[in-house]
């Protein structure tokens, strides 16, 4: 697959409409499946474009821009933002709040980069827009809810997403990062962890805590079921296979002298391989049934809270799409990288419909800020915050390129 991918410039009257759009965004952070605003604006930004668009899956946005006979193309953008309150110190940084479905009020932050998304989406949609005599085809824009609680992608499909737009060939992605800004990294085969959250409610015996011996103190308990777990991957899991088990929240009591009756916390576990997962979920269930027993407790309670499934690139789409961002982007500044242990729900698009997804990832950070050599502020940090440029333009180019690399009139 070769194509002329060489976008129109990005001008700057386009660059200042895009960082003005991208501040909006910021600013203006929505929790999953609750991205009304987010919703409202993109597609009033794509019908102003000239695409077609409606509402999917909630909160999700789908925009269809036909241009003839020629393939139909898929590129999806997560819109959703995280109960995370902003610490940048960016002048357009997050004051917003929001509500989590137990009713709790939390600050929401863009931590982890979706307003670059929708943004870059945006740009090359404008580009395709703007240049509609080079090229043939249909392309699908899928601006997805609910990314950060694996529902989104799911409840688009289950909404009839590829019943109601035109089945691509091919579903692109991508995803800003903690890199070095203007580069791109791409992955062939397993790129993003499958990935398991549970929420374990651990039952004791609650009573005066000058009177212990009478109780079964469930913070004890969980408390040995959280160290306890910390050797699975190092003991169970074969050195060669990656996975990883976090322990993300705690919570027990209210007072200091009463021992509660009940503890829980909430635990993510990420792999890259259906059979360690298998044998980690295992592990984890029996170590909490074990540390329960020995105390004379009840068998904890586990909710399963979501499931992200392995993404996996295509491997013949992904080489030649990295051809493609290379010839878009420079040689150098597209490097392979091996799977991230971090998770996404963006292979259940393709998925659905049995067609290849590739799905990239371009840096956000400043060179002072990677070479300084101290800790880089990763997603999901208070502290993440991508520098505008060379970000964007690096995102709606690499945006562009993978489009226009199966419905430019060039492309052979």
């Amino acid at each position: 697959m070769t194509a002329d991918s060489t976008a129109p410039a990005i001008t700057p009257r386009l660059r200042e409409q895009l960082h003005e759009l991208y501040k909006d965004l910021h600013r203006n952070p929505e929790l999953s499946m609750q991205e009304h605003r987010t919703a409202e604006l993109i597609a009033r930004r794509m019908s102003d474009l000239g695409f077609t668009t409606f509402t999917c899956g909630g909160t999700g946005v789908v925009a269809v821009l036909e241009n003839g006979d020629g393939p139909v193309v898929g590129f999806r953008a997560d819109i959703d933002g995280l109960p995370v309150a902003e610490e940048t110190g960016l002048d357009y940084a997050s004051a917003a709040r929001g509500t989590l479905r137990d009713g709790t009020e939390v600050p929401t932050m863009h931590a982890c980069g979706h307003d670059t998304h929708i943004t870059c989406a945006i740009g090359a949609a404008t580009l395709l827009a703007e240049s509609a005599d080079s090229w043939a085809g249909t392309v699908v824009f899928v601006f997805q809810p609910g990314e950060e609680i694996a529902e989104g992608a799911r409840a688009m499909v289950d909404d009839g997403l590829w019943d109601r737009a035109p089945r691509p060939e091919v579903v692109y992605g991508q995803h800003v990062w903690p890199g070095r800004a203007g580069t791109v990294e791409i992955s062939s085969g397993a790129a993003m962890s499958m990935a398991d959250s549970w929420k374990v409610t651990v039952h004791g015996r609650g009573g005066h805590g000058s009177r212990p011996e009478v109780t079964i103190d469930p913070v004890v308990l969980a408390a040995h079921m959280v160290v306890r777990i910390q050797s699975v991957v190092s003991r169970e899991v074969p050195a060669q296979q990656a996975a990883v088990v976090t322990v993300g929240s705690f919570h027990a009591g209210v007072k200091e002298n009463i021992i509660p009756d009940r503890a829980e916390f909430t635990i993510n576990v990420r792999n890259l391989d259906a059979d360690v997962r298998d044998r980690l979920l295992a592990a984890l269930r029996r170590v909490f049934d074990g540390e329960a027993a020995a105390s004379g407790a009840p068998r904890p309670e586990i909710t399963e809270l979501y499931t992200f499934p392995l993404l996996v690139n295509a491997p013949e789409e992904t080489a030649a799409l990295t051809a493609v961002l290379r010839d878009a982007l420079d040689a150098d500044r597209v490097v392979d990288r091996p799977a991230k242990m971090g998770s996404e729900d963006f292979g259940v698009l393709p998925g659905a419909i049995g067609v290849p997804g590739v799905y990239w990832f371009f840096g956000g950070m400043p060179d002072e800020v990677v070479d300084s050599g101290e800790p880089v502020p990763a997603n999901h940090s208070p502290q993440f915050g991508p520098v505008l440029e060379p970000t964007l333009t690096t995102g709606v180019t690499a945006a562009y390129a993978a489009i226009m690399s199966r419905v430019s009139r060039s492309a052979t």
